[in-house]
């Protein structure tokens, strides 16, 4: 059988966005994003983007506050030394996005989609990420804290330095996602999508070894 290793204290480092003092304010609304487009050194604010698909987008040292995006696809863009702040990002498509340095802060993730993302040096901090997609992702230097991920899918992702704190992951979908090293002690689930073998190396809780032995229809004998 498989071991999983019991709650130990782990710190993960994440690397804060670099972001300027001063910024120029721009409006994305105005504006035509298109592939390739870059938007750099500048803070979007209460702005509602609609309706836009386009590749390969540039965003660096850039702010978002209060921004809801509808209906967008920005397959394959760079994120790099980007904050959102109490953003909607909802079922936005960011398949194959590589992102570094970057902060979701009170942000409404729902559906959103990371499928083959490069991340590094991204938290994601009080966010509603339920059904959020991050198949075949490769995540390293990453936090999720106080955050809802119910239903989300890292199916054959990658993980290295991966922190999740008081984040619910109930019914999440981790097959052929290799746990080892990670700390699941401080989430919260009744079920997981997972297996034995991709749970070896993983840190849980005490009350989460008997959780899993119920999951995996192990008979505990007294």
């Amino acid at each position: 059988m498989s071991q999983v290793s019991r709650s130990t204290n782990s710190s993960i480092k994440i690397a804060a966005p670099k972001i300027p003092k001063v910024l120029d304010s721009i409006s994305l609304s105005n504006l035509e994003i298109e592939d390739e487009s870059s938007f750099r050194q500048v803070v979007i604010e209460d702005e509602r983007i609609s309706y836009t698909n386009a590749k390969k987008v540039l965003f660096d040292q850039t702010v978002f506050n209060r921004a809801t995006f509808e209906h967008t696809s920005l397959q394959n863009a760079e994120l790099t030394d980007v904050v959102f702040n109490h953003c909607d990002l909802s079922n936005v498509d960011l398949s194959d996005a590589i992102i570094h340095r970057t902060q979701f802060n009170h942000c409404k993730i729902l559906g959103l989609d990371l499928t083959a993302a490069t991340i590094r040096n991204t938290s994601f901090h009080h966010c509603t990420g339920d059904y959020a997609t991050l198949r075949f992702a490769n995540m390293k230097q990453v936090s999720f804290c106080s955050t809802s991920l119910i239903k989300s899918d890292f199916y054959h992702s990658e993980l290295s330095k991966v922190d999740f704190e008081d984040t619910n992951i109930d019914q999440a979908q981790f097959s052929g996602t290799k746990l080892a090293g990670i700390d699941l002690s401080k989430t919260d689930f009744h079920n997981l999508g997972c297996t034995l073998e991709d749970l070896q190396g993983c840190i849980i809780s005490p009350t989460q070894a008997v959780l899993f032995t119920k999951i995996f229809g192990l008979i505990v004998k007294e």
